[in-house]
């Protein structure tokens, strides 16, 4: 159960979803219609706040790959005096910057966390500004520079990295955010990849801290509508929902009164996860779906890399439809399967041979299926063509440009 207090604020599976609003101070910015002045900051903070804002993100430098490069001394000048004038607001204020002596004069400023899109990537002293002032950080998926892991797997393996370094810096574990890097942050970023991320947010629950996601007007949603930023609100909006459905603690938006409202909806149609305790024991259901993600958890909790390995593949259960066997190749399948712990569903009729064809439900784990395919593919009749089948799906459940193209 993910449920953490971030500077003061309750965020996790028990809580509202949380909306974050952008105070963009950069003109270079990809949305100029984002972008506010100097002098009108504490009143559009205090807007978004009556809309329904938890929290306030003040950024003054672009990260959008096509923007103007602007100086450390630009951003400090133009983020300083807006974290200044944002100190006494009801809500918490993060502080959108790369660079150590920045997020360090804005912690003096004012602000409660640092937003940190390069995840330690640009200055490894922000870490230790992060641990000096004992505030939470969001940490986003970067390898090189920010945003530049490509797909899912690639996101889940620079988290966990840079979570794992976070703490051996002597990071707070439950002031960490994580941030999936949605958005066009390098060429390589194509579309699909984003609607992967959204897809599959869920997958980033294995890591245990709040995940935030900050999808408001991105290229991605620009692209499949062929429309400019400041035409994206609904896209922004459709996307929003999945994600919150998806799992989504935190919102980032430049939009905050319509975000609310898609927040709150979609937060309903979002199960709760199933935890049950008694005393100091717990337990709690994981919707694990990917084997790397089995290695991931029993890292955490201790488990030897050489086990890890060895039980990954035995936790993703398949229910696959086959259909229009001939009834004796769904009787091997069926025994094959149970020889090695998994098993088969088939119709009245396979057992008494009454039809010819006969579809068939076959479960098993990952290590089963893989074994069956083995095993049948040199066989007889129609076998190899289903093992063939059977590997191109599992082939089609992994490759993301199938999925969302």
């Amino acid at each position: 159960m993910i449920d953490k207090t971030i500077a003061g604020l309750k965020v996790g599976d028990r809580q509202p979803v949380r909306v974050m609003g952008v105070i963009n101070l950069s003109k270079e910015s990809f949305y100029s219609g984002s972008v506010v002045h100097a002098d009108s900051v504490l009143d559009a903070a205090l807007k978004m706040i009556n809309e329904g804002a938890d929290l306030i993100d003040v950024g003054a430098r672009s990260t959008w790959p096509l923007a103007q490069k602007i100086s450390k001394d630009e951003e400090r000048s133009r983020l300083i005096p807006a974290i200044r004038q944002l100190r006494d607001i009801s809500v918490p204020v993060s502080v959108d910057t790369m660079f150590s002596d920045i997020a360090g004069e804005a912690m003096e400023a004012g602000a409660d966390i640092i937003n940190d899109v390069s995840g330690f990537t640009a200055d490894e002293r922000m870490a230790d500004v992060v641990k000096e002032h004992g505030c939470p950080v969001i940490l986003m998926a970067s390898n090189n520079v920010p945003g530049d892991p490509v797909g899912m797997d690639a996101v889940m393996s620079s988290l966990e990295r840079i979570i794992s370094l976070a703490q051996e810096r002597g990071i707070d574990p439950g002031k960490i955010i994580i941030d999936p890097a949605i958005g066009k942050w390098t060429k390589d970023k194509l579309p699909v990849y984003d609607y992967e991320t959204i897809d599959t947010l869920g997958r980033l629950r294995i890591f245990g801290k709040p995940i935030l996601a900050a999808i408001s007007r991105k290229s991605f949603i620009g692209e499949t509508l062929g429309k400019p930023a400041g035409e994206r609100l609904y896209g922004s909006l459709a996307a929003t929902a999945i994600a919150v459905r998806n799992g989504a603690h935190i919102i980032r938006t430049h939009d905050v009164a319509p975000t609310v409202d898609v927040v709150r909806v979609a937060q309903r149609a979002r199960a709760r996860i199933p935890v049950v305790g008694s005393g100091e024991v717990e337990a709690e259901l994981l919707g694990i779906k990917v084997e790397e993600d089995s290695a991931r958890a029993m890292r955490s909790i201790g488990v030897t890399p050489q086990g890890c390995q060895v039980m990954k593949k035995k936790t993703v259960l398949y229910n696959i439809l086959l259909k229009n066997v001939t009834t004796t190749e769904a009787l091997i399948i069926k025994q094959e399967m149970l020889a090695r712990g998994g098993d088969a569903a088939l119709p009245r009729e396979a057992v008494s041979h009454e039809a010819e064809n006969v579809d068939l439900i076959i479960t098993g784990t990952s290590l089963q299926i893989e074994r069956l395919i083995r095993k049948i593919k040199n066989q007889v009749r129609g076998l190899p063509e289903v093992a063939s089948l059977l590997s191109d799906l599992i082939k089609k459940n992994n490759d993301a440009f199938y999925r969302y193209s």
